[in-house]
């Protein structure tokens, strides 16, 4: 059998318990050779077939599928996923696809904009793992000239479509994302930095939209009205991992989050118009009120 359908299988495997939460064999099965008649290659899929993949999906992807004896069910261990290693089986799915598929150009269509930056990713990666301190040199928007910073790079951050350096400015000692696209370059430097016991950059970032933490505020409880067909779309795709379903109705989906109020926060309740209306907090909705004015009088003013 061909490694891509070994690939496959275990994404398909993955794929139908990420969704369901848990899954009997049958409906498993069931799933795998729905998948597979879809690429006109059937095949048969015993349980001897699906104890085996499993190990290799432990083994490999660090991916524990355990089965519950007394509902007969299988699901996915959740502490025990892995984030990295899913995505790279998902991506590495998708091209063998692609490769075998011919004269796709009129039935897929990619993003024409490319994420900058992305260049540096392989030697910012390798300077997290043998902590070396970087001189690094960055440019913000907006600024005239770039600046020379020595920086120690803990971890990178994707983020809409966007990677960041997560990294210790040495200079005043605050932790900072610097975009990718705003690297201009940057060189190892002889120093090594040592790693902080205490940080938990999962933590650090899970009251954030994005990668803005603002250290002189505090997370807040954020509620929101939204249009029943914007709603859907809000459900499949959660604006938070925080996200709770306070009301789903015919006439409207409330939800509610709980993150800090950032600037990126705002232009992410911009972008849903007249479909997303804030309860509260009061400033947040006063803020928008007044964004949504001034943009007004753009279109007004002779």
């Amino acid at each position: 059998m061909a490694k891509q359908d070994y690939l496959f299988r275990y994404l398909a495997i993955i794929n139908i318990l990420r969704r369901n939460k848990e899954a009997t064999f049958r409906e498993i099965s069931d799933y795998l050779m729905s998948e597979t008649e879809m690429r006109d290659r059937p095949c048969t899929f015993s349980i001897r077939t699906f104890q085996r993949d499993c190990n290799e999906i432990r083994s490999i992807l660090g991916i524990d599928i355990q089965y519950n004896f007394s509902t007969k069910v299988y699901y996915i261990r959740e502490e025990q996923e892995c984030d990295l290693n899913y995505r790279i089986l998902e991506y590495m799915e998708n091209i063998t696809l692609l490769k075998k598929l011919k004269n796709v150009n009129g039935y897929i269509f990619f993003e024409k904009r490319e994420a900058l930056g992305t260049q540096y990713f392989h030697d910012l990666l390798h300077a997290i793992k043998k902590r070396i301190v970087l001189r690094l040199t960055h440019q913000k928007y907006g600024d005239d000239f770039p600046t020379q910073r020595l920086v120690e790079p803990y971890a990178l951050k994707e983020s809409n479509g966007r990677w960041y350096l997560f990294a210790r400015d040495q200079h005043d000692r605050m932790l900072k994302a610097f975009g990718l696209d705003r690297i201009l370059g940057f060189e190892n430097t002889a120093r090594r930095f040592d790693y902080p016991r205490d940080l938990d950059i999962n933590a650090f970032f899970r009251h954030c939209f994005g990668v803005i933490n603002p250290t002189e505020n505090k997370p807040e409880k954020v509620v929101l009205s939204l249009t029943p067909s914007q709603g859907d779309y809000i459900k499949s795709y959660p604006l938070h991992e925080s996200q709770k379903i306070l009301k789903d109705s015919k006439t409207e989906l409330r939800i509610e989050l709980f993150l800090y109020v950032t600037h990126d926060f705002i232009m992410e309740l911009l972008s849903h118009g007249d479909t997303l209306k804030v309860i509260s907090p009061y400033h947040l909705g006063k803020k928008i009120s007044k964004i949504y004015y001034r943009a007004q009088m753009q279109y007004l003013r002779k």
